[in-house]
């Protein structure tokens, strides 16, 4: 299926006669330490507004996207109102408490998805770059296979170390042609995904990416090419970066 053909079908609601529930979950209760700011960085100011609101704004404009659950910090419940919501109407948004880490936040986005959600992608609150074809393309391949990652070619070789007496030395170099670095959004049939999560809570299966854990309970993950301006924020640097980007854009 094609992601021209999905946006085709966009304003009909409906993908090849089929009418789906999609739903993004944007993980934004972490705190970020690497950015060294007195706040969470997704509230950070970013050619204008808040991080978050980029990624919240993309997947509010898609037209086939029908649910937006953004899981927040407990305590920060009045920044995110005086941040974003009170900047801008939404339609589709509400937002879930999060859990003491990223794996245990998506848990409960996924949790407060809509009865009806069929397809989820889950995206980085801290990605502001994400745009409408990427959103488009990952959902024409997710309704093909089940499970797809937005991921890039490694641009550097890659080494991998094992630790000697307090040293890494080289242990071998991976052929560069198969490594990708991982993006978001990555987007799962709900069925799918909601129950490698539920099954790892129930394991103690503790992962980086949320891909991971489908692939650890052995269903294929296929790969949606992705770009290399779609980062995510996580030094002052990438801000900088980030607004090199916008500044840009059409």
């Amino acid at each position: 299926m094609k992601a021209e053909r999905v946006e085709n079908t966009a304003k009909a609601g409906t993908v090849d006669g089929k009418r789906h529930f999609i739903t993004a979950v944007i993980p934004a209760a972490g705190q970020g330490s690497r950015m060294k700011a007195a706040m969470n960085k997704q509230y950070l100011t970013l050619a204008g507004k808040p991080i978050l609101s980029y990624a919240i704004d993309a997947f509010e404009a898609c037209e086939l996207v029908n649910e937006i659950v953004v899981v927040i910090n407990a305590n920060e419940r009045n920044i995110f109102r005086r941040e974003v919501t009170a900047r801008r109407r939404y339609r589709k948004l509400k937002t879930v408490i999060g859990g003491d880490c990223r794996q245990a936040s998506v848990l409960n986005g996924l949790k407060g998805a809509d009865p009806r959600c069929d397809l989820v992608m889950i995206h980085d609150g801290a990605r502001p770059l994400i745009n409408q074809q990427l959103i488009l393309k990952c959902i024409a391949e997710t309704l093909r296979t089940k499970a797809t990652v937005v991921a890039v070619p490694a641009k550097n070789t890659i080494k991998v170390v094992r630790q000697e007496n307090g040293t890494a030395i080289v242990d071998h170099t991976p052929d560069r042609e198969n490594l990708y670095e991982v993006q978001t959004p990555q987007s799962f049939d709900y069925a799918l995904i909601m129950a490698a999560y539920t099954k790892a809570a129930a394991d103690g299966v503790a992962a980086t990416d949320d891909a991971s854990l489908v692939e650890h309970y052995g269903e294929p993950v296929t790969i949606v090419r992705g770009y290399y301006n779609n980062i995510k924020i996580t030094t002052p640097e990438d801000l900088m970066i980030a607004g090199a980007v916008l500044a840009v854009r059409p």
